[in-house]
């Protein structure tokens, strides 16, 4: 109420500025150059006009609008540097396999799918082999017994495996003789087993029953009322087509994209003939500048590339994507246009090419902020090389606590030392910036921000953290998904932190990330989140 009060006695002193929005009272985490504090800020237009004390605001500015936060915690909009924002929306419609217990709970819950949201399909995601009693892939036999007639694919937890029954091969045109480049239709005494992995997974994606426009800007809108929830303000989708791209500037164009949206294109001709034709797209909700390309699978599928077999897998050193004349010349072609060029890359050997086609066309040191996606297994006399050519490692904490279970088995003893190795990959350039790779993992930041800095899942495992050596500091964290996030996207002079002339965008939280016991991390709630000044989220 005193704050009300103030505002309408500031209302009749003509020496004031006039702002939208005042933020009174809070423990304000700038996160700027020497990472200060504030109580209070001025906003107008969207954008932050003044930080500082309750005092020196109120003596500056007056607002019909004034929040007391009462010494709540705010902090820069967290941004997500690495999810699939749109296919989390679209995943909504998909059955959740996440946290199976079996394969057996996987079909129980696949017959209650919904196939009239998935154009006649059953269609699920989130399997695990690695949780399971019996830690092999499935096959199709199963899913021929209680779906002989409808087509089934059940998308592994990372993306990079699936399985289909008999139906969905028949629907593609997949058999026992069909070859793909970059991926493997799994055979078993000369059968397909329903097994696909990687590239292979193309075939089924492109008979995929086609997403309408109100089916897509649904799933756009679904997704980021999710992300607003849990205190995101900006998110960056890793990999998407033209054609998924045109409905979300239709989306922004029509005013109903709210959430700040950096777009890595799909690799591929017609993507990269239609924007070295129109060029990228800036607006203040979508920027499109960069294109994503794949150098391997994943680890957990054993598609990461390494340069020594699978320590569980003899013979197996995993799938690289392309060769290396085709990927470098991928790289010049992304050079010459301007773009930026974000690739995943898993394994060893598939980070010892990148970060060497990197070299290759970049030369030295420069500000072109291109990016290696995950970097999970690094040799380490490839690690400089992110330092000596200013390349970005982009990660996802999570996957370093969810795959800690069984990472020693893929990579032995030696090899698992330079795995996850966040605090080594900081230390090149300064900096790293943390995602989650939704719908992989969960939407929530505070997860990654905890798996940062504890190298603990939730379950506080293991107690002592996983090779917490390196382990991020919790501003390192902080940073990680603000400030340097938005370096990651080339947008540092609009967001990332709390600064005058930057977007106002914040998260509110009921405790303070900064100074809580480390266990209790994971676990704090968003009382709002902010975008532009405005309220996208409020804690019931």
């Amino acid at each position: 109420m005193i704050y009300f009060l103030l505002a309408l006695f500031s209302f009749s002193k003509p020496e004031l500025i006039q702002a939208d929005r005042i933020v009174m009272n809070a423990r304000i985490y700038t996160v700027d150059s020497t990472f200060s504090t504030a109580q209070a800020m001025a906003i107008f237009d969207g954008r932050i006009l003044a930080i500082g004390s309750n005092d020196s605001i109120m003596a500056n500015y007056w607002s019909l609008t004034v929040d007391d936060m009462e010494g709540k915690f705010i902090y820069p909009g967290f941004i997500d540097p690495h999810c699939h924002f749109l296919n989390y929306g679209i995943q909504k419609s998909y059955t959740d396999l996440k946290n199976t217990t079996s394969f057996l709970d996987v079909t129980e819950r696949i017959k209650l799918h919904n196939t009239s949201k998935t154009g006649g399909w059953v269609i699920g995601r989130g399997w695990d082999q690695n949780d399971w009693p019996i830690k092999e892939f499935p096959d199709k036999t199963a899913l021929d017994q209680i779906f002989p007639d409808k087509p089934v694919y059940l998308i592994r937890v990372d993306g990079h495996a699936a399985l289909v029954n008999s139906k969905a091969l028949e629907m593609t045109g997949i058999n026992e003789k069909t070859v793909v480049d970059g991926g493997v239709v799994e055979l078993k005494n000369g059968k397909c087993t329903g097994i696909l992995l990687d590239n292979a997974m193309e075939l089924v994606n492109k008979k995929m029953p086609t997403k309408t426009k109100t089916f897509l800007q649904n799933a756009l809108l679904i997704a980021q009322e999710d992300c607003f929830a849990v205190g995101l303000t900006s998110v960056q989708d890793a990999g998407l087509d033209v054609w998924e791209i045109q409905n979300i500037k239709a989306l922004d164009e029509a005013k109903k994209l709210e959430m700040r949206l950096y777009v890595m294109v799909n690799a591929g001709e017609k993507n990269f003939n239609y924007f070295k034709t129109n060029g990228g797209i800036y607006t203040d909700h979508l920027r499109v500048q960069a294109f994503k390309y794949y150098a391997d699978g994943a680890l957990g599928s054993r598609g990461a590339a390494l340069l020594k077999p699978y320590s569980d897998d003899a013979g197996n050193t995993g799938i690289l994507y392309f060769p290396y004349d085709t990927l470098l010349n991928e790289a010049q072609k992304i050079y010459d246009m301007g773009f930026q060029m974000c690739t995943h890359a898993i394994g060893d050997s598939a980070n010892r090419i990148i970060l060497d086609i990197y070299g290759a066309v970049l030369k030295s040191k420069n500000d072109l902020r291109w990016r290696v996606e995950h970097c999970q297994v690094v040799n380490k006399n490839d690690i400089s090389k992110f330092n000596k050519y200013s390349i970005i490692p982009s990660v996802q904490p999570t996957h370093c606590t969810s795959d800690m279970y069984w990472a020693d088995e893929r990579l032995g003893a030696e090899r698992i030392k330079s795995a996850y190795a966040y605090k080594e990959l900081l230390k090149q350039n300064g900096f790293i910036v943390n995602g989650s790779d939704f719908p992989v993992e969960s939407i929530n930041p505070l997860f990654g921000f905890y798996a940062a800095v504890a190298r603990k899942d939730q379950k506080n495992f293991p107690e002592k953290g996983f090779q917490k050596e390196n382990a991020l500091t919790r501003q390192e964290a902080l940073r990680a998904m603000t400030i340097w996030a938005a370096y990651a996207s080339f947008e540092e002079d609009e967001k990332g932190s709390l600064e005058p002339g930057k977007y106002a965008d914040y998260t509110i939280l009921e405790q303070d990330i900064m100074t809580i016991p480390e266990n209790e991390l994971w676990n704090v709630k968003v009382l709002q989140t902010v975008v532009g000044g405005r309220i996208m989220f409020e804690k019931k």
